[in-house]
């Protein structure tokens, strides 16, 4: 399925269960409320190992690939620029955190391989991606950050607890093993063996 950019986008006020993610379809526009919770390679190798303690609510989240860039204001905090990172970066480590914790949802970029999109089909979740480059304009779909996790790593690999409003992303990888990143490369070689033939 293509993304229809003249469909209106779905609202989904998170959490979502395991029914809600599984009536989604690859290529739907969605905007995202409630809270999304930012996690990157640190915090994957971290929350892989079962030995170690989970300081946050993981079960039925939403991670975001995401180092925010987050600044003091008043007695909290505010989000200057909320860019979605690489996501295959995380291949190694997502299946199982999507086992574990019935992660329902990972924000990101790029898309992610075989092994993720059979745990979310297995599992009940989606991946959503957000546009690249724009990251100001993400961060202003963030109302308030909630809290901060697993500081010791750092600012940009802490887990950062955000609360959205109305965050667009658009599922390429959903629960039923349709991945719209497998469709564009099974297409580019479609292509590319038909210009190299005529060559």
């Amino acid at each position: 399925m293509n993304a229809d950019a003249s469909s209106p986008a779905i609202p989904l006020d998170l959490p979502l269960d395991d029914a809600a993610v599984r009536q989604l379809h690859a290529g739907q526009l969605v905007e995202l409320n409630g809270t999304i919770w930012t996690a990157r390679d640190a915090a994957h190798r971290y929350l892989a190992d079962e030995r170690n303690e989970v300081p946050f609510p993981a079960g039925n989240a939403v991670f975001y690939h995401c180092g925010p860039v987050i600044v003091p204001a008043g007695d909290g905090w505010r989000v200057t620029a909320a860019g979605p990172t690489t996501s295959i970066r995380e291949e190694p480590y997502m299946a199982r955190l999507i086992e574990r914790f019935r992660l329902r949802g990972i924000i990101g970029k790029g898309g992610m391989g075989a092994a993720t999109l059979a745990a979310c089909r297995q599992f009940g979740c989606l991946y959503l991606h957000a546009v690249g480059g724009a990251a100001q304009v993400l961060a202003s779909r963030i109302r308030r950050v909630q809290g901060v996790y697993l500081e010791q790593f750092g600012p940009p690999e802490a887990v950062w607890q955000l609360e959205v409003e109305r965050f667009p992303v658009l599922v390429t990888m959903d629960a039923h093993g349709e991945s719209l990143h497998e469709d564009v490369m099974r297409e580019s070689a479609r292509r590319l063996a038909g210009l190299l033939a005529k060559a």
